[in-house]
């Protein structure tokens, strides 16, 4: 098996880590300069905001997919499958760990379960 790559990042905690073995090991006789060690702070708030940042705007994309679901509701749509394309109405919606999954009845009857609004292509 091929070995898998890990996403390399540093997390606040590294980041915290790395200040303080800096400042354990500086030499007292040149100590750290200020604009430098404001700088390794003003990284770490950037930081801390973007984790922030990053953590909202997945939650907002979240409410916006069950937002759109939801309005599906009673629709129409064309779908896209593994087995072909179908043509029904959206009768129900779940979410599996927040992701919306619709089930559609297609116009022959069957129930099409599990259906991702990307495999939506057309909604009437």
């Amino acid at each position: 098996p091929e070995p898998q790559l890990r996403k390399a990042s540093i997390g606040q905690d590294d980041l915290f880590k790395i200040m303080l073995t800096q400042l354990s090991y500086q030499d007292p006789m040149k100590p750290l300069d200020n604009k430098e060690f404001i700088a390794q702070l003003a990284q770490f708030s950037n930081l801390e905001q973007n984790q922030e940042i990053n953590e909202k705007i997945t939650a907002l994309l979240t409410l916006q997919a069950a937002t759109q679901s939801i309005g599906l509701i009673g629709k129409t749509v064309e779908v896209q499958t593994q087995t072909g394309n179908g043509i029904g109405n959206v009768t129900a919606i779940t979410f599996n760990r927040g992701e919306p999954q619709m089930t559609i009845r297609t116009t022959d009857g069957a129930f099409l379960s599990n259906v991702s609004l990307s495999q939506i292509y057309t909604v009437r």
